[in-house]
């Protein structure tokens, strides 16, 4: 009796074409229904191209955007459109549209792009104030020519301040807080340069480290504080607006040179009149909120309760 020989089956290795065909029929479909759904109008995207030029060009170059598909009334391409036609018309596109560029990418640039005018007006003020100290520095140096070439005066810039060293030996007798009759005319002179210049003044005392114990000084704080405040009183006498001076007291602890020796002594022994930049009054800002303290404040906008501090007197 013969054998049945049974058949071997064979694999069909191109069954995967059949689900991956599927695959494809499915993307097919989604991608037609995402078109089918989506609504792309040129119209605000011109619309807004022509906001930002003109925002940062000049005005918008068309009125007419091209319009795809039908325009819902109150929309925002209707909106932005008759902004743009006002600011057009009245040739100020750049306070009615006022964008603020973003960049995704870095929220840090973002914030400083947006204060950069608040960043170029400061460095615009800060070039001016460090040119009018230079125009001081040099009326002061040709003022007091003859006294800068004997070392007895010396100036010295410092980029927003300018310094005036003046050497006590032509100012002060030892241990005297009053002017010598032959340093009087000097700081007139001085004063008489200072006097046209907005800058505040901060007049600073300074003496060596050899104590002094007298009814009028019990100590180098008050000598440094009555000599710079002699030098005020004379400044003010001659035209100098009180509130642009100040009066500090260094006594031996601000030292120019060593006071081991007699010439280290005799340097330490000056008046510097600090020349600040701008307007400020010369004890600092500080000064506009000196007796304020902060409270909290609680103000209510658009139904929203804002908490902060604020300064109050």
């Amino acid at each position: 009796m013969s054998r049945r020989h049974k058949h071997e089956e064979h694999t069909n290795h191109e069954a995967w074409a059949i689900p991956y065909a599927d695959l494809l029929t499915l993307l097919l479909a989604f991608f037609v229904v995402m078109y089918a759904i989506s609504s792309v109008n040129e119209g605000k995207y011109r619309v807004l191209s022509d906001s930002l030029f003109a925002a940062f060009r000049g005005s918008p170059r068309t009125l007419q955007p091209v319009q795809v598909g039908e325009k819902a009334v109150g929309s925002g391409a209707d909106i932005q459109m008759t902004i743009v036609q006002q600011a057009m018309l009245e040739g100020q596109p750049r306070s009615m549209l006022e964008p603020s560029p973003i960049n995704m990418g870095d929220p840090s640039k973002n914030a400083r792009h947006a204060s950069n005018t608040t960043y170029d007006s400061e460095t615009t003020q800060s070039a001016e104030a460090v040119a009018q100290l230079e125009t001081v520095a040099r009326e002061v140096e040709q003022a007091m020519a003859t006294l800068v070439d004997q070392n007895l005066i010396a100036v010295r810039r410092h980029g927003h301040w300018v310094e005036v060293e003046i050497r006590t030996d032509i100012l002060f007798p030892s241990g005297v807080a009053t002017l010598e009759p032959a340093a009087v005319n000097v700081m007139k002179q001085l004063a008489e340069t200072l006097k046209p210049f907005p800058n505040p003044i901060r007049v600073e005392g300074h003496t060596d480290n050899r104590p002094i114990s007298t009814r009028a000084f019990p100590s180098n704080w008050e000598l440094s504080s009555a000599r710079a405040a002699s030098v005020v009183h004379l400044f003010t006498e001659t035209g100098l607006e009180p509130a642009r001076l100040a009066v500090i007291g260094l006594g031996e602890y601000r030292p120019a040179q060593d006071n081991a020796t007699a010439e280290g002594r005799n340097a330490n022994r000056r008046v510097v009149l600090v020349i600040l930049s701008g307007d400020t009054p010369p004890e600092g800002n500080y000064a506009e909120d000196r007796g304020k303290q902060d409270e909290p404040a609680i103000e209510a906008r658009d139904g929203v309760v804002d908490i902060r501090a604020s300064a109050t007197p």
